[in-house]
């Protein structure tokens, strides 16, 4: 798994899905300064990425949750990526928008799963885990199992992993912020000394930076 971690990282990078600026940070929508952004979708575009990314996801539901039926995926990010897994597997898909339409049927869940399904769900990132854990309530009040959560990718955040344990949801994630910035530093991607502000960072996001 080690080996999985480290080259998507790599390719994230080499594909500026990544971008490290701890010199001189984003702001994030919420307001968060952060010396990451990270752009997934970006792996869609290029076939070689976007099939390692189908292939691995689907090695990781196979083997850490065999007994999923059905895939569901989060809007909007990972509604590609959970169709392309749910193909590759022969399951049935799903996705979870954030919120009920506002029109029609007023959907929360687009799709349809066969009664007492069995759905690991895909993401593409995970941050605090709120909209990925509200994805999981909504298949759970639907009245489906949720048997785990792949993700392609983790900032790994202390907040996302006490969230998850007490939603009772399994994540395995295909890379993360570790490897990310291991592998930017040993590339020259980044300097050595940077990742002393990286590593402060993910400790506490949402008061790094601010006055």
């Amino acid at each position: 798994m080690e080996s999985i971690k480290n080259a998507f990282a790599a390719k994230l990078l080499a594909i500026n899905a990544i971008k490290l600026q701890p010199q001189n940070p984003f702001t994030w929508a919420s307001g968060w300064k952060s010396p990451i952004y990270t752009d997934n979708r970006k792996t869609l575009a290029y076939p070689e990425v976007r099939s390692f990314v189908k292939q691995e996801l689907c090695h990781l539901i196979n083997s850490e949750f065999p007994e999923a039926t059905a895939v569901a995926g989060v809007a909007t990010g990972a509604i590609a990526q959970g169709a392309l897994v749910a193909e590759e597997l022969g399951k049935p898909f799903c996705y979870v928008r954030s919120k009920p339409k506002d029109h029609g049927m007023g959907n929360l869940i687009e799709g349809t799963l066969p009664e007492g399904a069995k759905v690991v769900v895909v993401e593409d990132l995970i941050s605090t885990g709120g909209s990925s854990l509200k994805a999981v309530e909504a298949l759970r009040a639907a009245g489906f199992e949720v048997v785990g959560m792949v993700a392609s990718y983790t900032y790994g955040f202390p907040q996302a992993e006490e969230a998850f344990k007490a939603a009772g949801v399994r994540l395995i994630t295909l890379s993360d912020y570790e490897h990310t910035t291991a592998i930017a530093a040993k590339t020259g991607y980044i300097q050595e000394s940077d990742l002393e502000v990286l590593s402060t960072w993910r400790k506490s996001p949402s008061t790094w930076m601010q006055d």
